[in-house]
């Protein structure tokens, strides 16, 4: 007993190589579209970083600034050299006495503590004496605030709201003019930022 038959071959759906050569080229095309998006979004956030990184560290000298100017006090010291220096002295940028010193672990020692400022390759530097009268091997601490400062300028309002460029202000003939105890009203910081351009910070002295 035999049967006919015959035997049928059912193709398979499928992809020919040209759908697949334009699948892979439309997926490489995309790929390089997020990529670049992705490049984009991680470049942007690196300046974003760095933009609040140097924002922070403005905010933080104005901070340290503010509290070491509007704490100043009509103090004098000696230096190593054992000469005496106003409360306030225009140099480099400025120095001065300053009260409110914390003290936590309760030293004998005053709350009173010398500082000063100065501009060092686009980098402004704090120092700080441990003592007021110093000795002449007296080193200050150093604290790096800030950075990326093209320049700086200080002016001293005085008593008769007149603003002086230097401190204490002396005469044309380098004669003192004020009383070298005598502490201006207001300190006028100007700030030449590389990023931020112009900043003037005023703070006010306590009279």
């Amino acid at each position: 007993m035999s049967s006919t038959g015959s035997c049928r071959f059912h193709r398979s759906p499928g992809f020919t190589l040209l759908e697949l050569l334009v699948a892979l080229a439309v997926f490489g095309l995309v790929a390089v579209m997020a990529y670049g998006g992705l490049g984009t979004v991680l470049e942007q956030r690196v300046a974003t970083d760095e933009r609040a990184q140097r924002l922070g560290a403005l905010q933080k000298t104005y901070l340290v600034m503010q509290r070491d100017i509007e704490q100043g006090v009509a103090r004098p010291i000696r230096d190593e050299f054992g000469d005496e220096q106003a409360p306030l002295v225009a140099a480099p940028l400025f120095q001065l006495t300053r009260g409110g010193w914390n003290n936590p672990a309760g030293r004998a020692r005053s709350n009173l503590q010398r500082v000063g400022y100065s501009l060092e390759d686009q980098q402004l530097v704090r120092y700080a004496w441990t003592a007021l009268e110093r000795a002449q091997d007296s080193q200050p601490l150093q604290q790096e605030l800030t950075d990326n400062i093209v320049s700086m300028q200080i002016r001293y309002l005085d008593a008769a709201n007149r603003w002086q460029e230097n401190w204490p202000v002396q005469t044309t003939d380098g004669e003192t003019e004020l009383s070298e105890a005598e502490m201006p009203a207001a300190v006028e910081v100007t700030i030449e930022h590389e990023y931020f351009g112009s900043l003037i910070w005023l703070f006010q002295l306590p009279r």
